[in-house]
């Protein structure tokens, strides 16, 4: 028996040697590949710039070594952020041996205020005399007025366009709820947070339409008011167009000067070849956004010691680490403690894209930025969203810069306590019972209906943090209370309403943020440092074999427009504690 054991741990031993061995030379002929496959760029001249937005963009591209690897789940993560490119499109504006962008913009997937910030990106670079020109098989609302930069926008002759005006709409799960005899408790603060509808209502009430038709008019003109300079088309006329649906076969789009001329592919290659001033019988030298960004900048700047941090939060406000996709609030806060001990950053650009959370971790957050804003200039830069606790986060920086189309505000607090007790006896027939040493010791039970005296307790914790939310946007606003009170109570606005109210100081991208952090800490030279730290090349390999990413590309792909009511179920899943959130599902179309 003693020699069996011996045998047996020994094997044990070699079996575990041999997997860890195994994994070593894995790893090392995946960095293998990853090293052979980082060639050298080198641009031929008469490059053109190809921008195709076919995939989600998030803010910040990921460091993942392994999302060149030509291998299924890996090319998930193969996808630029916004910071890249804006990059890239700046580094174009010198690069002699780039001639122009084409923008193919059939199946674009990024949202509006992503948008804005490309579309400003492109409008600089037209100062350059370099050409943009813009094609599509059809193209949405948004696609259009990112095309409208162009030179020249082309049409596919048999290929459609949208003109139609803005709608929003919201997801309701009452229904579904009541199928399941659970019974959502809801405590709120704010006639306008509209957050907890979806949960208790099947429809929008009168004052979250009101708010919701604000909010959409506000996006719908600034749309129109940039095709209209760009098209140089009245605006009463493109409104008008909308109305009436007057754009309804390809030649209406080019009749009402929407689009400069029908064309297939070959006569836009034609076209390319013209303005390169090259052969039609030789091959365009089209450039990707993801080979460009290996291309060296012909940008040089001065070396400066003095930094300017960006440090981006970027998702829903969770507790504890959180990941890429949320804001943790241990993760974020430790990035901004990082920047405000580290003496050569100068100032900080805060980089919120957040429709709120969890309410303590949002406080969390927000005093971190209070502490860091005592040693050095804090400059906050909302993306698409930045209401509710994304606004919370903010509220105590120096200067707020938003996007037109940035949805903010939201200052408003809720609480949801859902009651299985109906689901359990009369769907599952589970009963429960049991004792209690005290009155309120099941306090809180999702088991039967909240006592009175629990859902008064409830609702001052609720109160409470209303009043410090408001408090707070007061103090770092420097404005009364009560005014904040009268544009709070969960009110939703977008960019220029907010800048209107003074919940915002400035109208721009990330790009103005950085200028005005450099102003406010007087400097003329700085390089940019990005927090928080990316994970290791490791770390992110065992996370992509683990397949959370890919399930969650997968099931994005599979489900399509259906992703939202998805998306609905697993924000509730995932509510903790006092809420400070933008609704569940808000689609502006």
């Amino acid at each position: 028996m003693k020699q069996f054991f011996k045998f047996m741990f020994a094997s044990m031993v070699g079996f575990i040697l041999s997997c860890i061995i195994l994994f070593f030379i894995f790893f090392g002929i995946i960095a293998g590949l990853i090293s052979s496959s980082k060639k050298e760029i080198v641009l031929e001249p008469k490059s053109v710039l190809l921008i195709k937005l076919d995939e989600p963009v998030k803010e910040r591209s990921s460091q993942n070594p392994f999302s060149s690897l030509p291998v299924k789940g890996f090319q998930y993560l193969n996808v630029l952020g916004l910071d890249d490119i804006l990059k890239d499109i700046k580094k174009a504006e010198t690069d002699q041996k780039v001639n122009g962008i084409f923008l193919d913009l059939s199946d674009m997937l990024i949202d509006i205020g992503m948008v804005e910030e490309i579309r400003n990106a492109l409008l600089d670079f037209r100062k350059t005399g370099k050409f943009i020109i813009a094609y599509g098989d059809f193209y949405s609302q948004k696609s259009y007025y990112l095309a409208s930069v162009a030179d020249k926008v082309f049409l596919n002759p048999q290929g459609m366009m949208e003109w139609k005006g803005m709608n929003a709409k919201v997801v309701f799960l009452k229904g579904t709820l009541a199928k399941l005899d659970i019974d959502m408790q809801v405590i709120r603060h704010g006639k306008y947070k509209s957050a907890v509808e979806p949960l208790i209502s099947d429809k929008m009430s009168p004052e979250n339409k009101e708010q919701t038709l604000a909010v959409v008019q506000s996006f719908w003109d600034h749309i129109v008011s940039g095709v209209s300079a760009m098209r140089k088309q009245d605006r009463q006329k493109l409104n008008d167009l909308a109305t009436n649906l007057s754009v309804e076969q390809p030649e209406d789009a080019v009749k009402y000067g929407l689009i400069d001329s029908l064309t297939y592919r070959d006569g836009l290659i034609a076209y390319l070849h013209k303005k390169l001033g090259t052969a039609e019988n030789t091959t365009i030298n089209y450039v990707g956004l993801k080979k460009y960004n290996d291309v060296p900048s012909t940008i040089k700047k001065e070396y400066s010691k003095d930094k300017i941090a960006v440090i981006y939060a970027s998702g829903d406000i969770v507790e504890g680490e959180g990941s890429e996709d949320n804001i943790g609030s241990e993760r974020i806060s430790r990035a901004i403690r990082k920047a405000r001990t580290d003496n050569s950053i100068k100032a900080i650009v805060f980089r919120v894209n957040s429709p709120g959370g969890i309410m303590i971790s949002s406080d969390v957050i927000w005093r971190e930025i209070m502490l860091t804003k005592k040693v050095k200039p804090v400059v906050a830069s909302f993306g698409d969203y930045a209401a509710s606790g994304g606004y919370y986060i903010s509220c105590e920086a120096n200067k707020i810069v938003a996007e037109p189309t940035t949805i903010t505000g939201s200052i408003g607090v809720f609480g949801v306590i859902p009651n299985f007790q109906k689901t359990l006896n009369n769907k599952l027939g589970i009963t429960t019972d049991g004792v209690m040493t005290n009155t309120n010791a099941d306090f809180i039970s999702v088991d039967k209906p909240l006592p009175e005296y629990q859902k008064a307790l409830i609702t001052r914790g609720v109160e409470r943090s209303y009043k410090t939310f408001v408090d707070r946007v007061a103090k770092g606003r420097n404005m009364s209370p009560e005014k904040i009170d009268n544009i709070g109570q969960g009110r939703i606005w977008t960019g220029v309403m907010a800048k209107e109210l003074g919940l915002v100081d400035e109208i721009g991208g990330i790009n103005k943020a950085v200028e005005m952090a450099a102003g406010l800490a007087k400097l003329k030279n700085y390089r940019l440092i990005y927090l928080p730290e990316q994970k290791d090349a490791f770390t992110t390999l065992i996370e992509q074999l683990s397949g959370d990413n890919e399930q969650e590309a997968m099931i994005r792909t599979q489900l399509g427009d259906f992703y939202p009511y998805y998306q609905s179920v697993i924000r509730l899943r995932n509510m903790k504690g006092i809420q400070a959130r933008l609704p569940f599902t808000l689609t502006i179309d």
